[in-house]
C-alpha cells in the first residue's frame, strides 16, 4: 500500500512510517497484566514545553500510546480508536524520565475505558525498579504529575491495514523498546507546523506517514500537539498544562487546521477552545478541545509537588 492508494469513500489510504514524530522519545513499555500497561520514555531537552516541564503533546501522545495496550488486551479480536482523552496535570514534571501507569478502567460492547498516572521518575531509569517503586507507593520514588482517562472505540480488526503483528494480548510480562531514530527539532519544530494567524490560533499539521497512526489518520498525539500550540500561539506567555479532547472524525486529505476561541482569561491562566477540521475535506470537524495554560512558577519551585492546575 502506498499514499496515493484511494479507499472505498474515496480518501487516500496512508501507511504510517517506522520513522515517526515519536521516534526520539527512547519508549520502554512492558503490558504486567492484560490488565494494566507501564511505560518509560526519556525526557530530552527537545521534548521540554517553554517552563523546561515536559510537553503537554509529550505527554497526551505517550498516555495515548500506553493505554491501548491493555485496551487492545481486553478486546480480542478488535481494534480500537481513541475517542476521548482526558489528562490533568497536578505538578510540573521537570527532571524525568517520564513514567506512566496505566489500567484498564472498564470494556464495553462498543467502549473500553483506560485510566493513566503520569510520573516523574526523578531519575529512576529501570523498569522493573520504576514498577516495584508504583506497587509500593514509595514516597522517594517516582512523582505523580498528571491524571489522565482514555476512552476508546471498539472497531473492526480490518480497520487498521498489515496490524495482524500487533497483538498485545501475548506481550504480558515481556519488556518492549520501540526502534529509536534520532529526530530533528524541538517536539513543535519537527511536525512542520505552519501558523496561519498565530493570534487566532489558526496552524496547520500535514497528513504525512510521520504523523500516522495504523488506520491512517493523524495520530491523536500529533493532533494533541497542534491543539497545545494553538493555544500557545494566542496566549505565548502561558505554558499549556491540561487538555480535554473530543475526537469525532479521522483526517482523511488534510492538512489539519486549527482555530482557537478564548474561553477563560485570568491573571494566572487561561482556557481556550480549540477546533480541529480536516482543511483539504471542506473542513470537516475533527476534534473538539479544550486547553487550560498556565502562569509558570518561578524555576526552583517547579520541581516541588503542588497542583498545576487552575480552579475552575
Amino acid at each position: 500500500m502506498n499514499e496515493n492508494e484511494v479507499s472505498s469513500d474515496g480518501s487516500s489510504l496512508l501507511v504510517m512510517s517506522r520513522h515517526t514524530f515519536s521516534s526520539d522519545f527512547g519508549l520502554l513499555s512492558r503490558l504486567v497484566t492484560k490488565e494494566r500497561a507501564v511505560m518509560r520514555s526519556l525526557l530530552t531537552d527537545k521534548l521540554r514545553s517553554g517552563a523546561d516541564s515536559a510537553s503537554l503533546g509529550v505527554l497526551t501522545t505517550l498516555v495515548d500510546i500506553v493505554t491501548s495496550s491493555p485496551a487492545l488486551a481486553a478486546c480480542g479480536q478488535d481494534w480500537v480508536a481513541t475517542q476521548d482523552l482526558t489528562l490533568h496535570a497536578t505538578g510540573w514534571l521537570t527532571e524525568g524520565p517520564i513514567v506512566i501507569d496505566a489500567e484498564l478502567v472498564r470494556i464495553g460492547k462498543k467502549m473500553i475505558h483506560v485510566s493513566a498516572n503520569v510520573y516523574d521518575a526523578r531519575g529512576t531509569t529501570d523498569l522493573d525498579d520504576l514498577i516495584a517503586a508504583l506497587d509500593a507507593g514509595d514516597e522517594d520514588g517516582p512523582m505523580l504529575a498528571a491524571r489522565a482517562l482514555v476512552t476508546f472505540a471498539r472497531l473492526p480488526r480490518t480497520a487498521a491495514p498489515d496490524a495482524d503483528y500487533y497483538t498485545p494480548g501475548e506481550w504480558v510480562g515481556i519488556d518492549r523498546e520501540y526502534p529509536s531514530a534520532p529526530v530533528d527539532g524541538s517536539i513543535y519544530e519537527r511536525l512542520g507546523m505552519r501558523t496561519l494567524d498565530a493570534a487566532e490560533g489558526v496552524l496547520e499539521l500535514d497528513r504525512t506517514p510521520f504523523v500516522a497512526n495504523m488506520i491512517g489518520t493523524i495520530q491523536g498525539g500529533a493532533q494533541a500537539l497542534l491543539a497545545e500550540s494553538a493555544a500557545q500561539a494566542m496566549r505565548p506567555d502561558l505554558v499549556p498544562t491540561d487538555i480535554q479532547m473530543h475526537f469525532l472524525s479521522q483526517v482523511r486529505q488534510g492538512p489539519a487546521r486549527s482555530y482557537g476561541t478564548v474561553i477563560r482569561d485570568s491573571a494566572d491562566h487561561s482556557v481556550i477552545s480549540v477546533r480541529l477540521v480536516d482543511a483539504g475535506a471542506d473542513d470537516q470537524l475533527l476534534a473538539l478541545t479544550t486547553v487550560t495554560l498556565q502562569r509558570p512558577p518561578a524555576p526552583d519551585l517547579r520541581g516541588e509537588t503542588g497542583s498545576a492546575h487552575a480552579d475552575s
